[in-house]
């Protein structure tokens, strides 16, 4: 049996053994203590050293278990407004007056066009009404399809219009049948017959005795149908001249400098703006405002009206006269210019040397060539004279025998 001596033995040195197993416990956590282990601990609040050394005063709380946000859910965000522009104002449309004069506009897709801008054009005007009658697919070459010169007769007997406007050819650069044969678009034979149908065209309204005007084409975003348009301008405008038509040149206003195409230009205030759609064909509202903007002056003219300055959509009442009266002219008073040669610039009316210098006293001459100096002004510091001039004699006298001693 184990005596009671050794147990005490035993039991006095078991704090000397926790003692040593704490110490070897801190020195392997001072060795082995790594920088993410140091972290771990201050974020946690505690150590193990903390642990090994209590003091009795000290409580040690459990740590805390840190909860972790779960994935935030998203709220549904409302989609964004897009920024409102301000509306443009609303073309004011007045009723038109019961004996208002009709204007037809007739053509395809870019006649429609036109229309609309001569609906904003003329829409504060009582005196006028602009009535559409286009076919948009329609043109010379299909006249199975649309048959334009005689269509125009019943048209204008319908509408009865004091004038009409013509913007047809968009559509036409196709094959035509001639003779019972196929021509291609501007061959000599597919030229001669479209000649022949646009003077025919031009014929049956200038025999309704109406007046007309023929809006030419614009420029297109592809080139090859851009040179075909210039040369059905030039068609267009020799049919409107010699059937008592007047030919409107838009070409200028739907290119650039260089007469390329462009889709945005300036309008009619002079601001850029779109004129063309992405497709290079149609225009835009804008660009029908242009259309109509180049046809609306000489409109004015065969319906006898005028525009009041700073006023375009607003019209003088018919009958009264085409051209404004002049200002009378003001009464400028202009300076008559004046050559460096003239002798009334400093003031004479000779050259020098055309007459003969004046007469002078010669005393000058005298002490230039003779040395001979004029005499000396009375009571000049230089007039030694005595007595002196201009003084009694008995006033020199006396003045004489006061400084004699």
């Amino acid at each position: 049996m184990v005596s009671a001596a050794r147990i005490w033995v035993i039991l006095s040195r078991v704090p000397i053994l926790i003692l040593a197993i704490a110490v070897l416990a801190v020195s392997t956590a001072a060795v082995f203590h790594s920088p993410a282990m140091a972290q771990e601990e201050q974020r946690r609040g505690w150590s193990l050293r903390d642990l090994l050394f209590l003091r009795r005063s000290e409580r040690v709380e459990p740590p805390r278990q840190i909860q972790r946000a779960g994935p935030r859910k998203s709220k549904a965000r409302k989609p964004r407004a897009a920024p409102r522009r301000p509306a443009e104002p609303a073309t004011q449309i007045v009723e038109k007056a019961p004996d208002a004069r009709t204007v037809l506009v007739v053509g395809d897709f870019m006649a429609s066009g036109l229309a609309e801008g001569l609906d904003t054009a003329f829409a504060e005007n009582t005196k006028v009404r602009i009535v559409v009658r286009s076919n948009g697919s329609s043109g010379f070459v299909r006249d199975d399809f649309y048959n334009w010169p005689e269509q125009i007769k019943s048209l204008i007997e319908t509408e009865k219009p004091a004038a009409v406007i013509v913007m047809l050819g968009s559509n036409d650069r196709q094959q035509m049948r001639v003779n019972g044969e196929r021509e291609q678009p501007r061959s000599e034979a597919w030229t001669n017959e479209y000649e022949r149908r646009t003077e025919a065209f031009g014929k049956a309204i200038a025999s309704a005795e109406v007046p007309y005007l023929w809006v030419g084409m614009p420029a297109f975003k592809a080139p090859k149908m851009t040179s075909d348009m210039l040369a059905f301008n030039d068609i267009y405008r020799t049919t409107a001249e010699s059937d008592g038509g007047e030919f409107i040149d838009i070409w200028d206003g739907f290119v650039d400098e260089d007469g390329a195409f462009v889709t945005s230009g300036p309008d009619i205030n002079g601001q850029p703006v779109r004129l063309r759609t992405d497709d290079g064909i149609y225009v835009s509202k804008a660009g029908k405002r242009k259309l109509a903007f180049y046809a609306e002056k000489p409109l004015m003219k065969i319906l006898g009206m005028t525009a009041p300055t700073g006023t375009p959509a607003t019209y003088a009442p018919a009958g009264a006269p085409v051209e404004a009266p002049a200002p009378a002219p003001m009464a400028v008073d202009r300076t008559v210019p004046m050559l460096l040669s003239d002798p009334a610039l400093d003031g004479g009316s000779e050259l020098l040397g055309a007459a003969a210098p004046a007469k002078a006293d010669g005393s000058g001459e005298k002490l230039v060539v003779e040395g001979k100096a004029p005499a000396a002004s009375p009571g000049r510091a230089d007039d030694f004279s005595w007595p002196p001039r201009g003084q009694p004699a008995a006033a020199a006298t006396e003045t004489t025998t006061a400084i004699t001693p």
